[in-house]
């Protein structure tokens, strides 16, 4: 497991705990203004070593911040800091670079969606994938499925596309694929 996965499954474990999750609710609605401890144990009807412990732990997360004087609040942000660290070690993420229009048919480094069939985005998302299949010599089909996979559920309409645009070819039998196209330069 990559640091970036072991951050995001840290974060999230200690979240799945309903005190911490419901005191970082709390400091969020609170905003900027926070919360102390004694009013966190009020807030939530708790006692104040349970509202200070879920706050520690928070703090001690990076999804709160304490203060000399004794107010938390929450940084929501290291969320969003955690999830696009984790997106960035997806394998599709470096070549999105190169097609940021295309940016829009992923999610989480997941392919959510297709173009319409006749659009240059689609040719574009075809030849974006072929780069990532980066398809030397013959592949199965379950090979190539393989994969599609780590990608996308719709397998089968990824390597369809890819067939239908020429950036792969099967052979007679449907069993056995290879690059269609050569890239440009």
């Amino acid at each position: 497991m990559s640091a970036e996965a072991a951050r995001a499954a840290e974060l999230l474990t200690q979240l799945s705990n309903p005190a911490r999750l419901r005191a970082f609710a709390e400091l969020v609605r609170r905003g900027k203004q926070g919360s102390t401890i004694a009013e966190m144990a009020f807030h939530l009807d708790v006692a104040k070593p349970e509202a200070g412990d879920a706050c520690g732990r928070l703090a001690a997360l990076g999804l709160a911040t304490g203060t000399g004087d004794g107010v938390f609040r929450a940084k929501p942000e290291a969320l969003r800091e955690a999830a696009q660290a984790l997106v960035a070690t997806q394998p599709i993420t470096p070549l999105l670079g190169e097609y940021p229009q295309l940016r829009s048919f992923f999610a989480h480094g997941r392919l959510t969606g297709l173009p319409p069939t006749l659009s240059e985005r689609h040719q574009q998302l075809a030849e974006l994938l072929a780069r990532f299949l980066a398809v030397e010599g013959v592949l199965t089909e379950d090979e190539v499925n393989q994969r599609i996979a780590v990608l996308t559920d719709d397998v089968a309409a990824v390597r369809r596309m890819l067939v239908d645009t020429g950036w792969l070819e099967r052979d007679r039998a449907g069993t056995s694929y290879g690059a269609g196209r050569i890239f440009a330069a």
